[in-house]
């Protein structure tokens, strides 16, 4: 009968094979020396053992993976967050609570009703806390209403000036600007840029560029594309997964 435990590589047994995989992790992060005499003494309970005490565990914190878990936890639940948070909002309908369901509703793509609770907390007493407008201009600008994101925007940097100096709002500042055909446009992706955490705004300035009538223009949003296609080659997992769209959005612009 065919048996998996006995399946090998040039006479390597599987069990050996992934007891030397679990080895090379224990070396390589540094775990205690006696996982390696487990591992080679015992290679197919030592690998079980080391696979729940040592390996998941570690799997289970990587940035990937939560990414997976809560990749998974939409499918299965898509609605969990907008539940959860709709209910604490039940319970005690602080602007706390009204924030926290406002942001499940954005992301879940009910825009229109978490606009209403953003307004609804931006009319109280803490109707310049960062967080609040930062929410109520997304809410804002997913609906399309680019005048009224603009006027939250300027209000959030001048109760907050170090929030120009942050990468969603002074990003979001540049994408409203560029909807309005607005002065000041360029400059506000060039804040973006030097304020990035990722390739989004390298990839809507490019955008914004492409448009422009001056061919030097055009000449710099194709570098800036080829930029992003470029790094994307040295980056790690969780960057790719992080930044897909916007790699697929220069690949797409650049003929790719």
């Amino acid at each position: 009968m065919f048996n998996l435990g006995n399946l090998g590589i040039g006479g390597i047994g599987l069990h050996v094979i992934v007891a030397i995989f679990f080895a090379v992790h224990a070396v390589r992060t540094h775990q205690n020396m006696y996982w390696l005499l487990l591992l080679f003494i015992f290679p197919g309970l030592g690998s079980i053992v080391y696979f729940f005490a040592i390996y998941l565990p570690g799997l289970r914190q990587t940035r990937g993976a939560r990414a997976a878990g809560r990749a998974f936890k939409q499918i299965v639940d898509p609605n969990r967050a907008v539940r959860e948070a709709r209910d604490a909002f039940d319970r005690a309908p602080t602007v706390d609570h009204r924030m926290r369901l406002g942001a499940a509703l954005l992301d879940a793509g009910n825009a229109p009703e978490a606009l209403e609770h953003y307004q609804a907390a931006a009319n109280g007493p803490f109707a310049t806390d960062p967080a609040l407008l930062e929410g109520l201009a997304r809410a804002q600008l997913a609906m399309g209403r680019h005048a009224e994101a603009q006027a939250t925007l300027e209000r959030l940097f001048a109760a907050h000036p170090q929030a120009a100096s942050q990468s969603d709002p002074s990003l979001m500042y540049a994408r409203t600007l560029a909807a309005l055909g607005a002065p000041g446009t360029r400059e506000a992706f060039e804040r973006a840029l030097t304020n990035a955490s990722d390739v989004a705004a390298r990839c809507l300035f490019a955008e914004w560029l492409a448009k422009q009538p001056e061919a030097a223009d055009r000449e710099r949003a194709r570098a800036l594309f080829t930029e992003i296609v470029h790094d994307a080659r040295h980056w790690p997992r969780h960057a790719r997964e992080h930044n897909r769209e916007w790699l697929q959005r220069a690949q797409a612009a650049l003929g790719q």
